[in-house]
């Protein structure tokens, strides 16, 4: 038997046991609730760390589902999650803050004519919301959410997000990441998110790369003795992108390195990048994905095990080497209408464990 097809066969025995174990734990769904089995105290503390890797989620992966601070905590327990990069707006809207108008506005792209593949050609990468034209009441509207938004921020006493903090510690789940995403708000807004993130008892502020966003982030979290954490989608696909820039910038500068992403957009196995920069790698996104020359659907996201992204390598290569870096379900394939979010993050959180057992 070939490599492949014992590659094949390993994780098709991998998917199997883990269809086993999470059939038997979902066997007392009822809604999206998930229920202590006969072995678990209703009390008990959920625990995500296998083989000394610490899984966890960014709370981004249950955005189908009821948001706010209660719910995430509830959603983390019903998987077995204790460790989340947590969404800021979850924390804000939950302490009141105020309504975000462009989420009215945005509406989903409407497909485009499927092009002819061009073999070898980068892949293109997923269509965003869309941004539609403003009119002036709409724009007006905006200019007004950022201005009472700044105020708001600004006016919270830190012992709000302590009182958060000890309500995620109750529940046995550490917040290791805040993702604010502040890096284009005023001085006085990225101090207020670090100091929010603080705490909460998180040791960084995540936001998507660029040098401006290391530049303006990476001396506040120096203040603070803590890490600007940023995450990258396709870029590495571009000529000549690298991690070097950015850290030279500050030493509080820190990756959310997300795996998946970068396999399904180069093809290149995510453990050589891990294996460069795991010292400032603080965090890693994992899903699965299709490669970029995969036909008929390149960099595509996929059911954990179906698609091409070695992360049986990846969880082993993190297990073997010891390094502390958190590892993150982020849930982005399609959910079919029998399922939902929870279920499938617990479906992750049982592939991690069958692999790092």
């Amino acid at each position: 038997m070939n490599n492949k097809s014992q590659a094949r066969v390993s994780r098709r025995s991998l998917l199997g046991s883990i269809a086993v174990v999470v059939a038997l734990s979902l066997i007392s769904i009822s809604s999206y609730a998930i229920k202590s089995t006969p072995n678990q105290a209703p009390d008990a503390k959920p625990n995500s760390k296998f083989g000394g890797v610490q899984i966890g989620a960014i709370s981004y992966s249950w955005r189908s589902m009821p948001g706010g601070v209660e719910n995430i905590i509830k959603y983390c327990n019903e998987t077995g999650i204790n460790s989340l990069e947590l969404m800021s707006n979850d924390v804000e809207n939950y302490l009141g803050a105020p309504v975000n108008p462009m989420m009215s506005f945005m509406r989903p792209p409407a497909p485009p004519p499927a092009p002819a593949a061009t073999p070898g050609a980068a892949p293109a990468a997923p269509a965003p919301m869309q941004r539609p034209k403003l009119t002036p009441e709409q724009e007006a509207a905006v200019a007004k959410y950022n201005v009472e938004m700044k105020a708001w921020r600004l006016a919270q006493p830190m012992s709000k997000f302590e009182d958060v903090k000890k309500m995620f510690d109750k529940a046995g789940i550490g917040i290791h990441i805040v993702k604010f995403s502040p890096s284009r708000w005023s001085d006085e807004e990225i101090d207020y998110a670090f100091k929010a993130a603080k705490a909460m008892g998180a040791k960084g502020v995540s936001d998507e790369i660029s040098e401006n966003a290391c530049k303006k982030m990476g001396p506040i979290a120096e203040k603070y003795g803590m890490y600007a954490v940023f995450h990258q989608h396709m870029q590495f696909a571009t000529e000549g992108f690298n991690y070097d820039t950015f850290m030279a910038i500050s030493p509080a500068v820190m990756f959310n390195f997300d795996s998946g992403h970068f396999f399904g957009s180069t093809g290149i196995d995510p453990i050589t990048m891990i294996e460069k920069y795991h010292n400032r790698i603080f965090s890693i996104h994992i899903k699965d994905k299709t490669g970029p020359k995969t036909e008929p659907t390149p960099n595509t996201n996929q059911v954990w095990g179906q698609g091409e992204m070695p992360l049986a390598q990846v969880l082993t290569y993190i297990k073997e080497k010891k390094y502390p870096i958190y590892c993150d379900i982020e849930l982005e394939y399609d959910v079919k209408p029998w399922s939902n979010a929870v279920k499938e993050v617990k479906t992750c959180v049982e592939y991690a464990k069958q692999i790092l057992k």
